[in-house]
């Protein structure tokens, strides 16, 4: 289990999808993606007197096109949920990031360690919009190292049954 305290930023699939696209014709990026973390949400709406509605994580497969690039590109953490694909198990390798489990489901209880959130860019993609977030104890599992090493790999082993 890990405490994440700082600033990660929000962006799914048609944001990095739009990132990715500006980047190829040379529009600057919402931010520098250099050691930053990316969390795969897309916030609900804050109801009054809230920092953020709910914010759980998304599956990370609907990254797995864009991620290789993004890591090449500085992304050290990935935050979502499921499993993740060899050609972005491979460039966290060569590029030293990791993918931290969220846990689906808990949107209303993580959103209690977002202490401020704003909108970065992409105003028009509504919640899938990229959001900068304050984040304070935020707590997630790494599940895929810097190394390779993958939980969702090496776990279900352990747990095995065998016929008799």
């Amino acid at each position: 289990m890990v405490l994440i305290t700082g600033i990660i930023y929000t962006a799914r699939d048609a944001a990095h999808k739009r990132m990715l696209e500006n980047y190829e014709k040379g529009i600057a990026l919402p931010f520098d993606l250099k050691d930053q973390s990316i969390y795969f949400a897309g916030p609900s709406p804050a109801k009054p007197g809230e920092v953020i509605g709910s914010a759980g994580p998304t599956t990370s497969s609907r990254m797995d096109s864009y991620s290789p690039k993004t890591i090449e590109l500085g992304v050290t953490v990935m935050i979502g949920k499921g499993a993740r694909d060899k050609g972005v198990i491979e460039a966290m390798k060569n590029y030293g990031a990791v993918y931290i489990g969220a846990v689906g489901g808990a949107g209303a209880l993580i959103s209690e360690c977002i202490k401020k959130c704003e909108i970065v860019d992409y105003s028009d993609l509504g919640s899938e919009a990229v959001y900068k977030l304050e984040v304070e104890n935020f707590p997630g599992i790494v599940i895929i190292d810097s190394r390779g090493n993958n939980l969702y790999e090496t776990e279900p082993l352990k747990y095995k049954t065998y016929d008799i």
